[in-house]
């Protein structure tokens, strides 16, 4: 649990991706970030949903989870449990005004080169963990919310199938409900490529989506994929040196 998050968080603080300091800001100017985290023991759970003015959603989503018998908080009650515990702030502007009868159209995620955030896990005792924080799309209409803090969406992790972490346009992956679809496939017995594929692939046939994931098994197998021309992500085992790439 503590490797996803901290892995996240650095990637919030570099500003490089969208999330945390390098977060999208929807129509009216204003950064409201998505960011959830869950292990797979006892299906613990914590998210927050259009969040502002923080540096780390995804520390705040552990709080969710660690501090009070909820899993998602959402817009400003999320921000004010988050200065309730001193969290790391970063300026937010003020809004402005959105026209509402203009006509959005989505924007495929292969034009964002660095996107959504995300990182899986598994420690020695064969728990399994998963964690995702995003700044949301282009054009993001204030108030939108993706699939990165939805449970079964944009993140699950349990100890009998695995855990996944989703990154894309975040519409088609709350359709099919994706990380736990994949889990559900793990569960009958395929394996972590073969479950990551059929559901991208599912995912691009039947609604014209884009998506990459991250998935893990209890037992360590795992799985890189995207039907995106590009996702930068990388690997570690704990011995040999990381490997990182931006395709697979």
């Amino acid at each position: 649990m503590t490797a996803v998050e901290q892995a996240i968080r650095v990637l919030e603080r570099s500003g490089l991706f969208n999330a945390g300091l390098g977060a999208r800001r929807q129509l009216d100017g204003v950064r409201r970030m998505d960011a959830s985290i869950m292990e797979g023991r006892v299906l613990r759970a914590g998210a927050v949903a259009s969040i502002e003015g923080i540096v780390h959603p995804i520390t705040a989503a552990r709080l969710v989870m660690e501090e009070t018998n909820h899993v998602l908080l959402v817009g400003p009650m999320a921000t004010q449990f988050a200065k309730h515990f001193k969290l790391e702030r970063q300026r937010s502007p003020a809004p402005k005004q959105v026209s509402y009868d203009v006509i959005l159209k989505p924007t495929r995620f292969a034009r964002n080169r660095h996107g959504t955030v995300g990182a899986v896990a598994l420690d020695r005792f064969g728990t399994v963990a998963a964690g995702a924080s995003t700044g949301g799309i282009a054009r993001m209409l204030p108030g939108r919310v993706g699939d990165t803090p939805l449970i079964g969406c944009g993140v699950y992790a349990d100890n009998q199938t695995g855990a996944v972490s989703m990154t894309g346009i975040g519409e088609g992956i709350i359709r099919l409900a994706a990380a736990k679809t994949i889990c559900s496939r793990l569960e009958q017995g395929e394996t972590p490529v073969s479950a990551a594929r059929h559901v991208l692939k599912m995912l691009v046939t039947r609604m014209q989506g884009a998506a990459g994931t991250l998935v893990l098994t209890p037992d360590g197998r795992f799985a890189i994929a995207h039907v995106t021309p590009y996702m930068a992500a990388g690997w570690w085992n704990g011995r040999k040196e990381p490997v990182v790439g931006d395709r697979f």
